[in-house]
Parts: structure tokens; C-alpha cells; sequence
């Protein structure tokens, strides 16, 4: 009698053991982590926090490394998903990755609010990166050595920018900061500064001048009349499937029930009511 109940206490916890292996290996699948874009910052995070309210028991991560690191995490399988502001290029798909538009959002031209210039054209922006201009007497503003800031190399808001003035490797940037939070925070700080910045994230103390005469909005961003815009893209591996949970929050953020989520984060999502549910994984 004493050796069955022996076996019978060992079988138990035999049992009691695997359930709880069993509900560990549950609550360690039920994780979303991306990596990349600061840019996605207020985006993602919204988008994180509302799939987390859906699920109580979902962990989810946003490490914000620039697109470039984002993109290699992804293909490093350091992550889940890898946000990039910028779409992929050849030799990036051409390595088994695969893209897909969450949003767009527009590069908002920024000054220090005591500048008085209000508007330049996209030909003069160029002009004044490159070094063609250097004085802001001469793009309508006061006597005053133009600064200019700019991003990292290999940052999704530099290459938005510099292909849309077509002025790649050609910027005689005074500095390169690695966020667009330091971007912002240098053109406050200094008022013959001029910077660019994900519209999203432009706060009060800059200030967003119009290109072309058109005001950076979503309205404008979306009928494409604000000509510096650039996509926010979500990054996976083509040839490998997504984890469970991982494919529930792709689905969700790229659904018509995130469209409003979106909206509010100062982004225009690529899927609206009539896409809304249209992507697709690889």
C-alpha cells in the first residue's frame, strides 16, 4: 500500500510538473517584439498598448534602433517584426525580406520658431542642403549662417528626405543625430537651425514651414499635394512563418479596427475602409 501511494504522489506531480511547463511555454509564445524606426515611435507604441488591452497576457516590445538596425534585427531573427521608415530596397528583398505599408507619413521641414520663414520651395530645400545656400537672408529669412541637422546614415527620415530632394550624398550636414527626438531638440536649441522630422513627432518648440505652399497634414499628406512623405513599412521574413501571437498583432494593426489608432498618432494608414484587411503575410 505504501509503494502505490508513493507511485501515486510521483505520478501527480509528474502531471503537476508538465501542466506547469505546459502553461510557461504558453505565457512565453504570447510576446510581440519589433525593433527599428524612432520615427514609429508614437505609432507603434499606440498600436502596441491597444493589442496588449485586447490580451492582458501579451508582452510586447519596441526597440527603437533606426530603420537600418530594425531591417538586419529581422534578418538576424533578433526580432519579430522589423519597422522601417523607408521602403525596402532591391538588395534587401533580395536577402528573403518582404514589406508591407502600415502607414504614411510626412517629413515635416522644420525651424526654430523664431525664424521668420514660413514657406520654401522643395528646390530651395535642396539648394540649402547641399550647400548651395548658405545664408538665410537668401531663402527669405533673416542675415544668419544657415545650420543644418540632419539623421544617421542608414536612418528611414534621411533617406525619405534626401530622395525626395534628390540630394543623397550630397548633404553638407553641421550635424547627423541618431534620433529624430535629438533632431527636434537641436532646432529648438538654436535659431539658424534647420532640421527635418517625422510630422508625428514635430512638437511646439519648432516649427513646421510649408513646402511648396501646402502645409504638412494628414489631409495633405494623404492627397499627396505635401510632396515630402515617406512610407512606414513593417519588415518580416518572407520564407518564415510569424509566431501566433505575432501574426494576431500584424492582422490587427493592419486592419480597419487600428485605422483610428492611427489617425491619432499623426499617421495616415494605408488601410482604410476600403483596404482595411487586404495585407497579407508572407
Amino acid at each position: 500500500m505504501k509503494n502505490k501511494k508513493i507511485i501515486c504522489a510521483m505520478l501527480i506531480a509528474v502531471m503537476t510538473a508538465g501542466v506547469m511547463a505546459g502553461c510557461g511555454r504558453g505565457s512565453a509564445e504570447k510576446k510581440v517584439s519589433t525593433d527599428g524606426s524612432t520615427s514609429m515611435e508614437k505609432v507603434i507604441g499606440a498600436l502596441g498598448e491597444a493589442f496588449k488591452q485586447k490580451d492582458s497576457s501579451v508582452t510586447f516590445t519596441y526597440n527603437p534602433t533606426g530603420s537600418g538596425t530594425g531591417i538586419q534585427a529581422v534578418l538576424d531573427g533578433r526580432c519579430d517584426i522589423g519597422l522601417s521608415s523607408r521602403g525596402l530596397k532591391k538588395e534587401e528583398k533580395e536577402q528573403g525580406l518582404t514589406e508591407t505599408v502600415l502607414a504614411y507619413d510626412g517629413i515635416a521641414i522644420i525651424v526654430n520658431p523664431e525664424n521668420p520663414v514660413e514657406n520654401l520651395s522643395a528646390e530651395t530645400i535642396g539648394k540649402i542642403y547641399t550647400g548651395e545656400i548658405t545664408n538665410w537672408k537668401d531663402a527669405g529669412g533673416n542675415d544668419g549662417e544657415i545650420v543644418l541637422i540632419g539623421r544617421e546614415a542608414g536612418s528611414g527620415t534621411r533617406d525619405g528626405f534626401e530622395s525626395v530632394t534628390e540630394t543623397e550624398g550630397l548633404c553638407k550636414y553641421r550635424q547627423e543625430l541618431t534620433s529624430t527626438g535629438d533632431v527636434i531638440t537641436t532646432v529648438a536649441g538654436n535659431p539658424n537651425a534647420v532640421g527635418y522630422a517625422s510630422l508625428a513627432s514635430v512638437s511646439d518648440n519648432v516649427k513646421a514651414v510649408l513646402v511648396n505652399g501646402v502645409i504638412p497634414s494628414e489631409e495633405t499628406i494623404k492627397d499627396g499635394s505635401y510632396v515630402v512623405q515617406r512610407p512606414f513599412v513593417l519588415v518580416t521574413q518572407k520564407d518564415k512563418e510569424l509566431s501566433e501571437t505575432a501574426r494576431e498583432f500584424f492582422d490587427y494593426i493592419t486592419s480597419n479596427d487600428a485605422a483610428e489608432i492611427i489617425y491619432k498618432a499623426g499617421v495616415v494608414p494605408a488601410y482604410g475602409e476600403e483596404t482595411a484587411g487586404d495585407a497579407t503575410l508572407p
